[in-house]
């Protein structure tokens, strides 16, 4: 039987054009003219695509391919290996204290903590400590952890996104796993570990659910899309308004599943989740995710979600509108927009 680490390495994209005759051979299928961010190289067996990046992220790969500095698919399956090694890691602890009797303890910010939240991240941080010892990491309870001062690649970790949700039984909590290259998310992984449900996406591919390849839904307009929130009381002030109009004109609000409306909105299931104050660890690895699945995932005001983790980097909060279809994005913006 494979390993469920090796079950759930991503797919090649199915939408995208056939490859051209000289990389028919390949299994890979994301021209470059689509997305920029890959360059093509010419070798004596073909073209490669790389992932333009610093080649110190991965230890033992070559500092150069063929004249240009490049993270090749090879290594970014390794990433996904590495990123399924921590999800597994987590699931195990968690699923330990899942309905079980164990102290709830309040972070200065009054948000709920737990020991398996901590134990969870624990085990996260010793893998990419011995696995990937030059890249950072940036966790929800231990904050920046890193051998040098700064990384290109950093690692961006919520052991549990939905904390409430996990110590009052509800499963439908989640892990969250985001790998950053310099500020930008490309990689990520949402896990349910009692569902035993994982979502992961990785830029320029489809994303998949337990290894199988998955999609948004059509739904161009607001009158007929199901509309997630965490819960309509965190938002406030403005952004309660702002909520307000969209939850007026949507068919179906509904409410209290975490990240896991994500996963959601990714398999086809809901067509719009709106939140308001997620701080980085919350978000940033639903992008690879949602737009691996053809949806799109921003600000409040259209704008790209990333961030730049440094050692003292304060992690703000961010206002957050996912769809599964892009027009539909749009009338959701709009709707958001306050004076």
């Amino acid at each position: 039987m494979l390993t469920r680490s090796r079950h759930l390495l991503p797919k090649p994209h199915p939408f995208l054009p056939p490859p051209s005759p000289v990389i028919a051979s390949l299994s890979l299928r994301t021209p470059a003219a689509r997305f920029p961010q890959f360059r093509a190289l010419t070798s004596s067996g073909g073209v490669r695509f790389t992932l333009a990046a610093s080649m110190d992220a991965y230890p033992g790969a070559p500092s150069v391919r063929n004249g240009a500095a490049g993270l090749e698919f090879e290594e970014m399956d390794k990433f996904a290996e590495v990123a399924n090694m921590l999800a597994d890691a987590a699931g195990a602890v968690i699923r330990q204290y899942f309905r079980k009797s164990f102290d709830v303890q309040d972070k200065e910010d009054l948000s709920p903590v737990t020991i398996a939240d901590q134990k969870a991240e624990e085990a996260m941080v010793s893998i990419l400590l011995e696995k990937l010892p030059l890249h950072a990491v940036f966790g929800e309870e231990s904050g920046w952890r890193c051998a040098r001062e700064s990384a290109d690649y950093v690692w961006v970790l919520d052991p549990i996104d939905g904390t409430k949700s996990f110590i009052t039984g509800k499963p439908l909590f989640g892990t969250l796993i985001a790998l950053l290259h310099n500020g930008e998310p490309i990689l990520g992984v949402i896990d349910q570990p009692v569902l035993r449900e994982r979502w992961i996406g990785i830029r320029g591919k489809c994303t998949t659910l337990n290894g199988q390849e998955v999609s948004t839904r059509t739904c161009s307009k607001l009158s007929q899309a199901y509309l997630y929130t965490t819960s309509p009381h965190l938002f406030k002030g403005d952004a309660e308004e702002a909520f307000a109009r969209v939850r007026s004109k949507v068919k179906v609000p509904l409410y209290g599943c975490d990240c896991y409306a994500y996963a959601l909105l990714a398999s086809g299931y809901v067509d719009l989740v709106v939140e308001s104050g997620l701080k980085p660890y919350d978000f940033l690895s639903l992008v690879p995710v949602i737009e691996g699945a053809g949806g799109a995932i921003t600000d409040w005001k259209g704008r790209p979600l990333r961030w730049e983790a440094l050692p003292d980097s304060y992690a703000p909060s961010f206002n957050v509108v996912a769809a599964g279809d892009k027009n539909l994005l749009k009338q959701a913006l709009d709707s958001l927009q306050w004076n």
